[in-house]
């Protein structure tokens, strides 16, 4: 199950393919002097993640005198594809962070590759810094399905999504910032009459699969979600929810908010799109919000979608300790200084989402919104994950049936048709 954040992490470069990961039993292995803490995880250096997270190196290292931190930078795919070999070898790293959801933690938990963090998690008191969203990632049953049951990650940031918009071009055009569902539709279709596309699309990765999941949320409660993302219950992809999300969606192709021709675009095409002011709306994660404040020349905001309790959203990527670790105790350690009001305040100045900060501390105004924002989902329980998590393979499902859609070459029904026969496919029987 990908993240959308894997999808830009994979097109980014400071994610290249030349890290590889040590191969089983090679290189100096873990070790177990309680001097050395192994560390991995995949984040660019000028990312909020990686930022906060050189800081925390440093921290535990003025705590622990004597003890280095050895960090080795990794690509995503590698861990991703890697891990379950490394990590039953004898060169596990002492902790690392690695993908949340059912097919990748959820399936190392299963498969015992990973330490039972719940003891450190009750004394060391994390699980009070962590809404309810964002500790749905962290737990994983026997069968390694989310929500429940013993906890293997622990995440320090929190990712969402949410309506990013030129404010220039509102303001050229006399357009009012999207508040309400119809300020936003108002907007599109003042843009469709002077010639501009206004959503900012990626066909071929994941943003139109999360546009229509949205709109499909805004119609949904936590039930439902449940029951799509959990397997709490059947889901029915001709409900009212679904069969207006695809409808929807259909009809703002046909309208022009969406391009036909973005059905082979990618997201970082669609990013840059928007940077470059030819889109003036682009519906993404907070993954991208440090990339708009240094790149966008122009005046921007974030809204949260209007009209919706629900967005796409979850806990970051988690902190995970390898069974195979030699110095667990000293990973327990980092993790805990990463949780702590300096690093949690510095990734949110960073431009991250951090899960325990003091607001008074974020300085940053664009920051502010952004956490603040997310408060208030994380306040109604408003992180609904992302629409390619409930079973394996479903991402292509989804691109691919998707696409269809911006071409015309399905319609709605037959759309949420093939979605249903993916998902039964896939979905572990009980």
């Amino acid at each position: 199950m990908l993240t959308a954040r894997r999808r830009v992490v994979a097109t980014a470069a400071v994610f290249t393919g030349s890290l590889l990961l040590a191969s089983c039993g090679g290189s100096d292995g873990g070790s177990s002097d309680g001097k050395t803490l192994r560390l991995w995880h995949y984040e660019g250096p000028d990312s909020a993640m990686g930022a906060a997270w050189n800081e925390a190196i440093k921290e535990f290292e003025a705590k622990h005198p004597g003890v280095k931190v050895k960090f080795e930078e990794k690509g995503f795919e590698q861990i991703q594809k890697t891990a379950p070999m490394v990590l039953n070898s004898s060169d596990a790293p002492d902790i690392m962070e690695y993908n949340k959801g059912n097919a990748t933690a959820g399936l190392l938990s299963k498969q015992g590759l990973l330490t039972d963090l719940t003891p450190e998690v009750t004394k060391r008191g994390w699980d009070k810094e962590l809404s309810a969203g964002v500790k749905t990632t962290s737990r994983y049953d026997t069968n390694g399905v989310m929500g429940s049951g013993k906890w293997y990650g622990v995440p320090n940031y929190a990712e969402y999504t949410m309506v990013f918009y030129n404010k220039d071009l509102f303001k050229k055009y006399k357009v009012a910032e999207p508040k309400t569902f119809d300020d936003l539709t108002a907007a599109m279709d003042t843009f469709v009459a002077k010639g501009i596309t206004p959503l900012a699309n990626a066909g071929a990765e994941y943003m139109a699969q999360q546009y229509l999941y949205q709109l499909a949320l805004s119609k949904a409660d936590r039930s439902w979600v449940d029951s799509y993302e959990l397997y709490r219950g059947k889901t029915d992809f001709h409900d009212a929810a679904w069969t207006y999300g695809a409808t929807t969606f259909a009809d703002w192709v046909k309208k022009g908010y969406i391009s036909k021709t973005s059905s082979g675009t990618k997201a970082e095409d669609a990013g840059v799109a928007f940077i470059q002011g030819k889109n003036p709306i682009l519906f993404s994660g907070s993954w991208w919000y440090g990339r708009f404040t240094t790149e966008n020349k122009f005046d921007w905001g974030s809204v949260l979608w209007p009209g919706s309790d629900l967005t796409l959203g979850s806990g970051g990527n988690l902190w995970v300790v390898p069974q195979g670790a030699k110095n667990k105790d000293l990973a327990y350690d980092f993790i805990d200084i990463t949780m702590s009001k300096k690093i949690q305040n510095l990734l949110g100045n960073k431009g991250g989402v951090p899960v325990a900060a003091d607001p008074s501390a974020i300085t940053d105004p664009r920051a502010r919104t952004l956490i603040a924002d997310f408060n208030t989902l994380s306040g109604r329980d408003g992180l609904a994950f992302y629409p390619d998590w409930p079973v394996p393979g479903f991402y292509d499902v989804l691109v691919s049936e998707t696409q269809k859609l911006i071409t015309v070459s399905a319609t709605p029904d037959a759309y949420l048709g093939a979605l249903q026969k993916a998902y039964d496919k896939g979905v572990p029987k009980q």
